[in-house]
């Protein structure tokens, strides 16, 4: 006994074919926007950092007593171990770890304060205020560092001859004062940019809350530090996180003052270690290595901020 299907059973109901349809134009239409991004990372990041891997697992080797043309050969983790084991490296993370510290806390207090304080309406003339806390900001980072060296320099610095006037003797680019001198540059360039994000995502705070915590009896301060500052929460951890990132790569404020004070070498921050390997010892391997050193230790610092505020928060709520 045979059992036959009826044409309409197999045949695909005529609803399916336009919603197949419309997936595959949505999915089209996100592979083309997303396109861009993909050829950007893989172009900019992808690119250098496979470039630098590789490049790390090579070396220059002289053959016989150092005479004849050098040869490329694979020297493996050589190049790593180098870089590990190198003083001058290490002390290099530890000024970047003290920077840190010293950097950090003052921008995102210090913004975050300016922020609330225009927020609050206390501060008259607020675009006015928001656009010389910028200002500083569009200065490129060469110009601030030169503008500052100015300042910082002995016989140069009208600021050094009013404090020696008023019997204040201040060595800004001594060993003690070298790198809060290079805090005090990053400080005021980042400072405003800072500023304006922390007051865009404090404008959006719904006033329906801060009218609620009004009624209640909370002060503008006790507002700004309960109420305010934990909506904004996310920017804040934005801030901290792209801030780390770009001091681990301190590169061009101390490679200027290096030019007036023997305080700072040429190998005083990782980046301007790994600038003294490629281009003046012209050691692209040993250069490779340091980078992608540096490289695992942005990701994993990145990694574990992310992490640490995560935790804070499911713990919070």
């Amino acid at each position: 006994m045979t059992t036959r299907l009826s044409g309409s059973a197999t045949r695909p109901s005529p609803v399916a074919t336009p919603r197949k349809r419309g997936r595959r134009r949505e999915h089209a239409a996100c592979a083309v926007l997303m396109a861009p991004f993909f050829l950007l990372l893989v172009a900019v990041f992808l690119v250098p950092v496979g470039t630098a891997v590789w490049l790390s697992f090579f070396g220059a080797d002289e053959p016989g007593l150092g005479f004849g043309p050098e040869h490329t050969v694979f020297v493996g983790l050589r190049s790593y171990l180098a870089v590990l084991s190198d003083p001058t490296f290490l002390s290099g993370l530890g000024v970047i770890a003290l920077y840190c510290l010293l950097y950090l806390p003052l921008l995102v207090v210090v913004s975050l304060g300016l922020a609330l304080l225009l927020d609050s309406g206390a501060a008259r003339l607020r675009s006015v205020a928001r656009l010389g806390l910028f200002l500083p900001h569009a200065v490129p980072g060469i110009i601030a560092a030169i503008i500052w060296l100015y300042l910082y320099t002995p016989g140069l610095s009208p600021v050094v001859e009013l404090l020696g006037k008023a019997g204040i003797t201040v060595d800004f680019l001594g060993f003690h004062a070298v790198l809060p001198a290079i805090v005090n540059i990053a400080l005021w360039s980042n400072l405003g940019y800072n500023v304006v994000i922390f007051y865009a995502a404090l404008q959006a705070v719904p006033r329906e809350v801060l009218e609620a915590a009004v009624v209640d009896g909370a002060g503008p301060v006790r507002a700004a530090l309960r109420i305010k500052t934990p909506l904004i929460r996310s920017s804040v951890v934005m801030v901290v996180l792209f801030t780390l990132i770009w001091s681990l790569q301190l590169f061009t404020e101390p490679m200027l003052l290096s030019q007036s004070t023997p305080m700072i070498t040429a190998r005083f921050s990782p980046s301007m270690y790994i600038y003294d390997a490629a281009f003046t010892r012209n050691n692209y391997g040993l250069a490779a290595a340091a980078s992608v050193i540096l490289l695992a230790c942005t990701i994993a610092l990145s990694y574990g901020v992310t992490r640490w505020t995560n935790r804070t928060r499911e713990a919070n709520r």
